[in-house]
């Protein structure tokens, strides 16, 4: 995969920055860990401008986003809820619990969309429930670029700063990730033991 990343960014610059980072929001397994700091090693070639790296990394990414949005919006929160009821002993989730969750996102949404765009893993899907509480549009795009320009720049930088040794990143993001992972792990199993305690 590293060598079709480089030979797209290579071939295709500026387009084949933004095309590869739309692609990592709609397959995840392309990594923005990879691709980014790739582009910053190639900024310190000469061969490309840093501001502009990061530019078309966010508008890829954003862009990118907006599938999983409105497949969001497409979503029935009543079918939803529906499964909750029928299937929520298996799914550790209620209708009540999933009206508190949207209740949630249409207070927090905008914080959430910005924050969740810096986290691997649960970067692309946020985009979902964005879509299914209705959070406006230009509000999505808004937070979204936000915490998407941060996430970018942050990874366009590293790779500058590292240069050769650039696909070192994400040796560094990869510890990151797995407690992010550990963390909603144990939120997760935290929340089951909670509920069967109430019921």
């Amino acid at each position: 995969m590293l060598d079709w990343i480089v030979n797209i960014v290579d071939g295709l610059g500026y387009i084949g920055i933004a095309l590869l980072m739309l692609l990592e929001n709609l397959f995840p397994p392309i990594p923005s860990e990879v691709i980014m700091p790739l582009a910053g090693f190639v900024v310190t070639q000469g061969e490309l401008n840093f501001v502009y790296v990061v530019i078309a990394g966010v508008i890829g990414s954003v862009v990118g986003a907006l599938p999983w949005y409105y497949l969001g919006k497409s979503l029935s929160l009543k079918r939803i809820k529906s499964l909750a009821d029928r299937y929520g002993r298996w799914l550790t989730i209620s209708s009540e619990e999933i009206d508190r969750a949207k209740d949630w996102f249409e207070r927090r949404g905008e914080m959430a969309a910005c924050v969740s765009r810096l986290v691997p893993g649960v970067r692309t899907y946020i985009s979902v429930p964005a879509g299914l509480s209705n959070m406006p549009l230009l509000p999505f795009l808004f937070y979204s670029t936000l915490g998407t320009a941060i996430w970018v720049s942050l990874l366009t930088f590293a790779g500058y700063i590292l240069g050769a040794n650039y696909d070192r990143v994400k040796d560094f993001i990869g510890p990151f990730s797995g407690v992010v992972a550990v963390v909603l792990v144990v939120v997760f199993i935290g929340w089951v033991i909670r509920r069967k305690r109430d019921s």
